[in-house]
This record gives C-alpha cells, sequence and structure tokens, in this order.
C-alpha cells in the first residue's frame, strides 16, 4: 500500500499538460523549413531542442519567432542547441531552420519543440505526518525529476555524438573507397604507358638496324 500511495504522489505532485513534437528533418540545400506551435496559455514555457545529425560540417542557421513577427533567438552555423523560455504572449511561434549556406549538402536535423502548461498539486496528506515530512518528500520528487531531465538531455546529447561520429567514419570510408579507385587506375595508366614507351623503344631500334 506504501508503494501505490508513493507513486500516487509522484503523479499528484507535478502535473503536466505537455503538447509535444519530436521530428527528424532532411534540409536540402539552400532550403528553410518552418515548423509551427500554439501557445494557448501566457506564461507557458517552451522547450526547444535540435542537433543536426549529418551533412556537411554539422551546422545549421535557425530563429524562434513569436507573435507579431518577434524574433525571440537566432544564430548562424550552430550545430545543436537546448532552450527553454517562456511565452509571454498567447498565440503562434514558429521555429525555422535555414540551410543556405549550403550549396551541396544536405542536412539531416533532429529536433523537438514542447509546450509544457505546468501546475502543481499539493501532496496528499497522511493522518499524522506533519508538513515539514511531506515537504521533505516533495524537494525529493522535485530533485529526482531535475535528474530524469539531466539523464534525458545527456542521452540526447551522446545519440547526437554517435550519429555524427558514424557519419564521419562513412565519410571517410567512402573518400578511402574513391581514392583507391582513382590509384588504382593510375597504377594501371602508368602501367600501360611504360609498355607503350618500351614498345616505341624496341621499335626505333629495329628501324636503326634496317
Amino acid at each position: 500500500m506504501r508503494l501505490f500511495a508513493i507513486l500516487y504522489g509522484l503523479l499528484a505532485c507535478k502535473i503536466y499538460l505537455v503538447y509535444a513534437t519530436a521530428l527528424t528533418y532532411r534540409l536540402t540545400p539552400n532550403e528553410k523549413a518552418c515548423f509551427f506551435t500554439f501557445v494557448q496559455e501566457k506564461g507557458a514555457k517552451l522547450a526547444f531542442y535540435f542537433a543536426v545529425q549529418s551533412g556537411g560540417s554539422f551546422d545549421v542557421d535557425y530563429s524562434v519567432v513569436g507573435p507579431g513577427e518577434k524574433i525571440i533567438m537566432d544564430a548562424q552555423k550552430e550545430r545543436q542547441g537546448d532552450f527553454v523560455f517562456t511565452a509571454k504572449e498567447t498565440g503562434e511561434y514558429r521555429f525555422c531552420f535555414d540551410n543556405d549556406m549550403s550549396t551541396f549538402a544536405e542536412k539531416m536535423v533532429d529536433f523537438e519543440i514542447a509546450v509544457e502548461n505546468e501546475t502543481r498539486a499539493q501532496l496528499p496528506s497522511k493522518q499524522g505526518t506533519s508538513p515539514e515530512q511531506t515537504s521533505a518528500l516533495e524537494e525529493s520528487i522535485y530533485k529526482v525529476s531535475g535528474q530524469l531531465s539531466t539523464i534525458n538531455r545527456n542521452q540526447k546529447y551522446f545519440r547526437t555524438r554517435e550519429n555524427r561520429n558514424f557519419s564521419t567514419v562513412k565519410s571517410t570510408e567512402t573518400r578511402i573507397f574513391n581514392f583507391s579507385v582513382v590509384e588504382s587506375g593510375l597504377m594501371v595508366c602508368m602501367a600501360g604507358l611504360q609498355v607503350f614507351i618500351v614498345r616505341f623503344f624496341f621499335q626505333g631500334a629495329r628501324k636503326g638496324y634496317v
């Protein structure tokens, strides 16, 4: 019973109304792609995460635009970002990625947009339990929640590093293969050229004897 009571307290301690979108998008050269989310209440928290998984130098331009075309944040040639900000106005928020810097390279962008309307609920009290004990349990639950968020961010970071390293290895393998093909072709051409030169010398020597 105590286990169910603790689980109930975990659920009742913090109630989130979350609208989240996690996508992976292929950004073609010279393309600008925008994604939209609508905030219904002032003071809602917007979480924005992105990471360039592959393509070019693993960087992209991004911008976040709020209602009334107000620029909240923007930057150029960023590899990844993890931001949380408070929506001061209700309305439509636009999150854009710009690959105008690249002429040939496609970019694979992994991103997540979440709108959190957070409301706290009181932890259910038990007879004989002091407010200090309830507060201590509540703080412990908040600490666990923060640690879980940290673990989630670290997992995203390591996933991005893994994808980038895999892309680098794949690109290096392709370059080595292309270099080997070119080297083999040059060796064949040099062998053919040597045979041609030797035959030319022998034919010249025979004509001299005649």
